[in-house]
């Protein structure tokens, strides 16, 4: 069953929650430093304006997040694009697009990729055993500036799933996906006969 419009934003509201959280620093590992002893209300006061810094930091970038979040629903963008552009923040569009088209240009084939992520690692292995040479672009290294690729990557192709695939500066889908014909990703490429085709058009083919 599909999930309602205040449902739908519930669980991104959630999603944003989730994702902040991962991203304070109580989350990154952090270098121990010597102990420095303070007066009982020195210590208190710093902790006390150290604690309220750092919650209404988190306040206010949920707060953003969410916002961007309803803004680019009412701009037309799905659920998932949206959820991206939440997480990316505010950032100078023209700036990033510059880079992905630099990134893009770079090589004959190229992938915007999350390490971790079971798709990207599949279309790394069927593009070795294709033979091909390839650059890949990672998003979570560091995540900070990753997101805010992944969101115009997302506008400019149209999906935000990783890995995100260009042959010969085109757009050619993800692993098992893709927007059609022109981009249905590289398994269903494979299956055609046409993935070293164009890799091999392209001079991505070793």
């Amino acid at each position: 069953m599909a999930l309602s419009l205040s449902a739908r934003s519930s669980a991104s509201l959630a999603f944003l929650i989730v994702h902040f959280l991962l991203s304070c620093d109580a989350f990154t590992p952090q270098t121990v430093t010597p102990l420095r002893v303070a007066t009982p209300s020195t210590s208190s006061s710093r902790l006390a304006s150290s604690a309220t810094d750092e919650s209404n930091s988190f306040i206010d970038n949920l707060t953003q997040g969410y916002q961007l979040f309803q803004k680019s629903k009412s701009e037309g963008y799905d659920f998932k694009q949206s959820t991206a552009i939440a997480i990316a923040g505010e950032y100078d569009a023209e700036e990033v697009q510059k880079k992905i088209k630099e990134d893009i240009e770079s090589a004959p084939c190229v992938m915007f990729t999350w390490e971790a992520s079971p798709a990207c690692k599949k279309a790394i292995k069927y593009l070795d055993i294709a033979g091909a040479s390839y650059k890949i672009v990672r998003l979570d290294d560091p995540w900070s500036e990753g997101n805010e690729v992944r969101a115009e990557l997302g506008k400019m192709v149209g999906r935000s799933s990783v890995p995100c695939i260009f042959i010969n500066g085109n757009y050619v889908g993800g692993f098992d996906g893709g927007l059609g014909d022109d981009s249905p990703g590289i398994l269903e490429m494979a299956f055609k006969g046409t993935l070293r085709d164009t890799l091999k058009e392209a001079g991505a083919l070793e």
